[in-house]
């Protein structure tokens, strides 16, 4: 088997966290995540999963401590935005309701 090169593997770690991307901003896209519950149950396991390869990453020596941290934190910042933008929707729209 050949050996896979740190770039080759930052790559493949990159592009699962843009499918995590992708499922949030689909939701945001959407905002179809607080009537479907199960959205957050499958953000949460992506989210764990994609957490344990950056930690392989890093005990690999692929990516450092600090670069697994800023991915994931920027990965759980979107999906926090998402959520903000969400409910600040929806306080304005009962506010325009007068609710």
């Amino acid at each position: 088997m050949d050996s896979i090169n740190k770039t080759t593997a930052l790559e493949i770690l990159m592009q699962d966290a843009e499918k995590i991307y992708k499922l949030i901003n689909s939701q945001k896209e959407h905002l179809c995540f607080a009537n479907c519950p199960a959205f957050e149950d499958v953000v949460d396991t992506q989210m764990y999963g994609f957490s344990r390869e950056v930690d392989y990453a890093v005990k690999l020596g692929i990516i450092s401590k600090e670069e697994g941290h800023k991915i994931l934190s920027d990965l759980e910042a979107s999906l926090n935005a998402m959520y903000t933008n969400y409910f600040d929707q929806s306080k304005n729209d009962s506010a325009d309701k007068g609710v």
